[in-house]
């Protein structure tokens, strides 16, 4: 793109000569009766009940939640978490029918006195999947609180020089244009609504480093996609209160990972050599950064990478 002197592009917008475009807009510091606020208020009046208020700050009640790839593996135990912190939770995915797990899943979540519904949608068609959350949004009364973008493939193993175009193109088309249309669909939901909200994108430590010994060009170039995207989408969103964060997972037995490592037992063992725990992590130790970036109590994080990778990338 050129500038011309009258400060018009060659596609004829108009170039901001006051150095800021879009302005941020100035919010005052919330104040909460939490932590020392509470604490002074209940010594000045021995009446005040004294409660712990972290757990109040980590509810999700009367919110609803959509969990994309919430079928199976990671994004059902999102969906899970979501539900128990009392969330009304929506998971999309692509097969017509759900998994075994996720009946089980909704069973539970019903005892728990939380919903789980399951909306068969394809992550890579923008239209359909604005459609699908737009309809979850409708059908309770506008309101889209918290979505997680957890739909991802992995492609195959091939040396760059030799990777096809068909399977390049399929893991960017879920991974990073899925990613994108889930996140957009959300993010119009709760501008138009004026919904505070928590979009988390689900990258991985691949879109930091490059996993020794592993030749998955086009996954790791489609997770590093969601970090910037995390990034873009968290400074466009931020003056409307919408938070944009991602987690980045490592090495992580899910029962797709159990099927190669269980014939495989050398490959966990080199896997887990390469972080200073020693081992792979399991699915359930990313419940809480979900819980954690769903709820009020990460109000002032935005823009952010959380790596839950047993601290594989700081050697």
């Amino acid at each position: 793109m050129s500038v011309h002197k009258n400060g018009e592009t060659t596609n004829g917008t108009k170039v901001s000569t006051t150095g800021v475009r879009l302005p941020v807009k100035l919010v005052p510091v919330p104040v909460k009766d939490v932590g020392l606020n509470a604490a002074q208020k209940a010594v000045l009046d021995p009446t005040v009940e004294v409660k712990p208020e972290i757990f109040g700050e980590f509810s999700l009640k009367g919110k609803v939640a959509v969990v994309t790839g919430g079928n199976g593996g990671l994004g059902l135990e999102f969906c899970i978490v979501l539900a128990e912190l009392g969330a009304k939770v929506y998971a999309i995915d692509l097969p017509e029918t759900p998994s075994e797990d996720f009946g089980i899943a909704v069973k539970y979540v019903a005892r728990l006195g939380s919903s789980l519904t399951y909306r068969p949608s394809d992550v890579t068609d923008q239209q359909v999947i604005s459609a699908t959350i737009k309809g979850i949004a409708n059908e309770n009364d506008g309101r889209l609180d918290v979505l997680v973008a957890a739909a991802g493939i992995l492609g195959h193993e091939q040396d760059c020089e030799e990777y096809p175009d068909v399977v390049f193109k399929k893991v960017m088309n879920v991974n990073c244009g899925g990613v994108f249309y889930s996140a957009q669909a959300a993010a119009q939901i709760m501008k138009e609504k004026e919904i505070q909200g928590s979009i988390i994108l689900i990258g991985s430590m691949s879109g930091t480093v490059v996993n020794r010994e592993m030749r998955w060009l086009p996954y790791n170039v489609s997770k590093s996609a969601v970090l910037q995207m995390t990034r873009s989408m968290a400074a466009e969103l931020g003056q409307f209160g919408i938070r944009v964060n991602s987690i980045s997972p490592g090495h992580i037995r899910t029962k797709l990972t159990a099927v190669v490592l269980d014939a495989q037992p050398e490959m966990e063992a080199f896997w887990a050599s390469l972080n200073p725990l020693g081992r792979i992590g399991a699915v359930h130790e990313l419940r809480g950064v979900a819980a954690w970036l769903a709820s009020d109590a990460s109000t002032f994080c935005t823009g952010s990478d959380i790596m839950v990778s047993g601290g594989h990338t700081i050697w």
